[in-house]
């Protein structure tokens, strides 16, 4: 998985990319946790994301925000970390004008970023958010949310508490048009220390189902 640099808002970002085996490849975009509590692109959800859609044949894209390892600038409290994965969407994109579609996967709050970009970006067909913190920031921006994806809970999650989800999921379901699926993963905590396979196992069964050609989710 090569090391990329490329030019952000604040400056360069470093990255890891793991380039298209085949034209028109799908592209895939992973979000890290809070660089202020230590989340960077090497955190342990984050690579197996990763990993997962670079086996599935995705042009795979994890990098780190403003501030964080190699990447310049400071942090800015999501503003300027929306502006750098737009910048590094492109970045991808310039690579792989012809992708067929375009997924954007989070941890925390990358779910959160990610989700914001989801708004400003109609190619996003797919999201993966994996614990976004509803009790902590403001998620009413998705209104309505543009495509369908998969929210996955820690039922244990002591950081971004079940209830703030759950009721994120249930507002998203009112909508018309797009699927949210939900899962919560029995014991798990925030960082899912201990269940991490069935994290993962959730990530795939539902990648496995939308990426079927007979999806009944476009």
């Amino acid at each position: 998985m090569p090391e990329v640099i490329f030019p952000g808002p604040e400056g360069r970002i470093e990255g890891r990319f793991a380039p298209a085996p085949r034209p028109r490849a799908p592209v895939a975009m992973i979000l890290h946790p809070h660089p202020n509590a230590g989340g960077t692109m090497n955190n342990r959800i984050v690579q197996e994301l990763y990993k997962t859609f670079q086996r599935r044949g995705f042009a795979t894209l994890r990098f780190n925000f403003r501030g964080v390892g190699k990447s310049q600038g400071v942090f800015d409290n999501g503003v300027g970390e929306l502006s750098d994965a737009a910048a590094a969407l492109d970045w991808i994109q310039s690579f792989h004008p012809e992708a067929q579609t375009t997924w954007i996967a989070g941890f925390s709050f990358g779910a959160w970023i990610g989700m914001q970009l989801l708004m400003r970006r109609p190619e996003i067909r797919g999201f993966i958010s994996i614990a976004p913190p509803a009790n902590l920031y403001d998620f009413t921006f998705l209104a309505p949310c543009p495509s369908s994806g998969i929210i996955i809970q820690g039922a244990e999650d002591e950081v971004a508490t079940p209830p703030a989800t759950q009721k994120l999921v249930d507002k998203l379901r009112t909508q018309k048009h797009i699927t949210i699926h939900h899962d919560t993963i029995p014991r798990a905590n925030h960082f899912f220390e201990h269940e991490m396979p069935d994290l993962m196992k959730s990530v795939d069964n539902y990648l496995d189902m939308r990426l079927d050609p007979n999806s009944p989710i476009r």
